[in-house]
C-alpha cells in the first residue's frame, strides 16, 4: 500500500544572529525601517512538508510517493531521495524556477525573521493525483494553494482517503474553502491555533468540525495532543524527547505516524502514541530530516513510554 503524500519540498536556510534583533530595531522608526544583521552561522537543510512526511515514513517502514514540485536548483534534493529510496516518479520540475526556500533568521532570544519563496511550489496543481495509482491513502500538507484545493478534490474523485494538514497554508483559505475540504477528506490535522483559526473562519466548534470527518487531530506541542473520533476525544500524551533541539518539522514526523496507523488499520490510541514518539525522535535533531532511528528504535521508544511494543 502506497501513501501519496501532496506538498511541498524546499530547502530550509537558517541563519543566526548572534545579538537581539530589539537591540537593533527602533519602535518609533518602524515605518522607514532599513535594518541588516550579520550572520556569521548559516546552515542549509532539505525540508518541506512532502519531504519531511516521506521521510519520517520510510523510517517507520511506509511506502511514500511525493508528489510536489522542484526548481531548476533541485539537483542535490533529488540526489537525496534517491539515496534515501525515495520515489521521485510524481516530482516534477519546474523550469526557470527556483525550489521553495525558506530563510529563516534566528536571535539569542529565538525570534524569528522568517522570507519564504513559494517559487516552483506555485505551480503544484499541474500534479495529477490520478498518476499516482498505487496510491491508497493520502495526505494534502502545505503547498500552491491551487494545487491543494485539486489535489483534495482528485483525492476524493479517485475514491482515496486522505487527511487534509493546511498547516501554514491555512490563512489561504476562506471559511468556505475549509468547508469544502472537510466535506472531501476523511481526516483532518491541526496545530492548536490552526485549530482556533479553522473555528473562527468556518463559526464552526471543534466538534462539529469533527463530526465532518472520521478523525480530527489537533496538536497541542509540548501538552501532546487530542484526537476526536468515534464520538469520543482521545488524549495522546507527549512522549519525552532526549533533548529539546529544534521543532522544526516536528509536526510532519507526527504526521507520519497518523498515516502509518491509519494505513495499518490501528485504533487512534495506538495510532496518536506513535505519531507523538516520532515527534520526540525529531524534536532531539536539528532540521526536518537529520533523525535517522531503527524501526527497532522507534519501538524500544514507544515501549518505554506506553508500556508495550507498537509492533
Amino acid at each position: 500500500m502506497s501513501t501519496l503524500i501532496c506538498g511541498s519540498i524546499a530547502y530550509d536556510n537558517i541563519m543566526v544572529f548572534h545579538d537581539r534583533f530589539k537591540n537593533h530595531i527602533l519602535p518609533e522608526q518602524i515605518h522607514i525601517l532599513n535594518v541588516s544583521f550579520l550572520v556569521p552561522e548559516m546552515r542549509r537543510e532539505f525540508g518541506g512538508c512532502a519531504g519531511n512526511i516521506a521521510y519520517n515514513l520510510k523510517l517507520l517502514g511506509g511506502d511514500p510517493l511525493i508528489m510536489a514540485t522542484v526548481g531548476d536548483d533541485a539537483d542535490s534534493y533529488l540526489v537525496r531521495l534517491d539515496d534515501l529510496g525515495l520515489s521521485r516518479a510524481h516530482v516534477r520540475r519546474i523550469a526557470g524556477t527556483f525550489t521553495a526556500q525558506a530563510f529563516i533568521t534566528t536571535d539569542l532570544d529565538d525570534n524569528q525573521i522568517t522570507a519564504f519563496h513559494p517559487g516552483a511550489m506555485s505551480f503544484s496543481h499541474l500534479n495529477q493525483v490520478a498518476d499516482a495509482k498505487a496510491a491508497t491513502l493520502g495526505i494534502v500538507a502545505p503547498d500552491g494553494r491551487d494545487g491543494m484545493l485539486k489535489h483534495a478534490r482528485d483525492l476524493a474523485a479517485n475514491g482515496v482517503p486522505f487527511i487534509f494538514d493546511p498547516g501554514q497554508g491555512l490563512p489561504m483559505f476562506s471559511g468556505e474553502d475549509l468547508m469544502h475540504f472537510m466535506e472531501l477528506s476523511d481526516y483532518a490535522c491541526f496545530n492548536d491555533y490552526e485549530a482556533r483559526m479553522a473555528s473562527d473562519r468556518t463559526g464552526q466548534s471543534l466538534e462539529q468540525l469533527a463530526a465532518k470527518v472520521k478523525a480530527l487531530i489537533v496538536t497541542l506541542g509540548a501538552e501532546g495532543s487530542y484526537i476526536y473520533a468515534e464520538g469520543q476525544r482521545y488524549e495522546i500524551p507527549c512522549v519525552e524527547a532526549d533533548e529539546v533541539v529544534d521543532p522544526t518539522g516536528c509536526g510532519d514526523a507526527y504526521r507520519s505516524g497518523l498515516l502509518y496507523g491509519i494505513a495499518n488499520g490501528w485504533d487512534w490510541v495506538r495510532t496518536g502514541r506513535l505519531a507523538a514518539v516520532m515527534g520526540a525522535f525529531k524534536i532531539a535533531h536539528r532540521g526536518g530530516q537529520n533523525h535517522r532511528p531503527s524501526r527497532d528504535e522507534i519501538a524500544g521508544r514507544y515501549t518505554k513510554a506506553f508500556g508495550k511494543a507498537p509492533w
